[in-house]
């Protein structure tokens, strides 16, 4: 049963990295095998183990994965009722000018992806800038550009906040380090972007007209998006002054946002029930953590881990952590950060923080690595694995920047 235990997982991670290829969605593969894994070790437990002990074991792993659920679920209902009412596709038309030169346009979408993948999730940063992108009238060649560098900042700007990226919610929740810890990637995180524009901006030139669709923004819109703004704050505050759980205040924070459209639209005949808005997540990347969670969850029972911090005595820890990032370019980030968690590796705040910037920007290496690349990839149709690769180099010295700030940062001020 062990084998077979270990045989599912395997093909359950398979199947996770060539999705594109079996068209079958990796969210319903990995709940489907995550949780057959473990009706399976009740069914058939191994010797001197009863179904108490396997029972208290799920129930800690369910504990981490409910806390992390609830918070994607409260941020991405935010975002999704802003995303629909345009709020956010108007900011960013409303911050660019009409006319501007490429290079110019390069260093505001990379500013423009760092920002906003910072307050939303990467999903919605990358379909945001993705949508903008495919406006512009590009040559292939820019239009590929642009897209490797778009990828590279969505999935830096999400490293320094919670918000931002799964996999630094993952380590700050598990106590490695804190929100203001975190701060510190920022400098790193900027210097890896602009280490890669000025690699990708040489050889271009030319000026962009750019396009206008603009139309007006109601006031209880901007009111909700100011409520969205100050529970991201809160969160922050009330986490380092006292402690408060981020996915408490963040579900406050969506109860305030229920409570005032139900009064701003009290009058309205017509209205949409804000409720939809949670309908309208990306509930296949919820269910996707949560099966992906519970397959690691499996691995730790089955003792499988306890091999993963051989990599961390065979090398230094910041040349692991290193590898660790490249390797998230072929292993999905969640499932590797989740097991060097679970494994018990022991580090210090500095380490912690440079293995959050590899495992949230290594994934940049290649375009199947993160949802940003393969979001980009479904969206821009002369965007290709091939294609990509043709930019790992410069991709691959940009993450080295960015992860050598990172250890020189934390070393200094940690």
């Amino acid at each position: 049963m062990h084998t077979l235990l270990l045989c599912l997982i395997a093909l359950a991670f398979l199947l996770i990295v060539i999705e594109d290829i079996v068209h079958v969605n990796k969210a319903k593969t990995s709940l489907f095998l995550g949780t057959l894994v473990w009706i399976l070790a009740f069914i058939f437990p191994e010797q001197g183990v009863d179904a108490a002990a396997i029972q208290h074991s799920l129930n800690e792993n369910l504990l981490d994965i409910a806390t992390l659920w609830l918070f994607l679920m409260a941020a991405m209902t935010f975002v999704a009722y802003l995303n629909q009412q345009g709020l956010i596709t108007q900011v960013v038309y409303r911050l660019l000018p009409g006319q501007l030169s490429q290079r110019r346009l390069m260093v505001l979408m990379a500013l423009l992806a760092l920002l906003f993948s910072s307050l939303a999730d990467n999903i919605t940063a990358s379909l945001i800038m993705l949508s903008l992108l495919s406006s512009l009238q590009l040559s292939d060649k820019q239009l590929l550009k642009f897209a490797a560098l778009l990828v590279f900042a969505v999935n830096s700007g999400g490293v320094a906040l919670i918000t931002g990226d799964v996999t630094t919610l993952m380590i700050f929740l598990a106590g490695k380090v804190g929100i203001t810890d975190l701060f510190l990637l920022i400098p790193a995180a900027l210097a890896g972007v602009f280490v890669l524009l000025a690699c990708l901006v040489r050889g271009s030139s030319g000026e962009l007209e750019l396009p206008k669709f603009r139309r007006p923004i109601s006031g209880s819109d901007k009111l909700l998006a100011l409520l969205f703004v100050l529970t991201i704050g809160n969160t922050l505050l009330l986490s380092v002054y006292f402690r408060v759980p981020p996915v408490l205040t963040f579900l406050f924070g969506l109860s305030v946002m229920f409570l005032s459209y139900q009064f701003l639209h009290r009058k309205k005949a017509e209205r949409k029930n804000i409720l939809e808005f949670i309908r309208e997540i990306e509930f296949d990347t919820l269910l996707f953590f949560l099966g992906v969670l519970l397959l690691v969850g499996m691995l730790k029972e089955l003792r499988v881990l306890d091999s993963l911090p051989l990599l961390y005595h065979e090398l230094p820890v910041w040349a692991a952590n290193y590898l660790v990032g490249l390797l998230s370019a072929m292993v999905d980030n969640v499932p590797l950060t989740a097991a060097i968690l679970k494994s018990g590796v022991e580090m210090s705040k500095a380490d912690w923080l440079c293995l959050t910037y590899a495992t949230g920007v290594g994934g940049s290496l290649l375009i199947v690595g993160s949802a940003a690349g393969v979001i980009a990839m479904s969206k821009i149709a002369q965007l290709s694995f091939i294609s990509y690769m043709r930019f790992l180099h410069l991709l691959l010295l940009a993450y080295s920047v960015g992860y050598a700030g990172v250890w020189l940062i934390g070393n200094t001020l940690v």
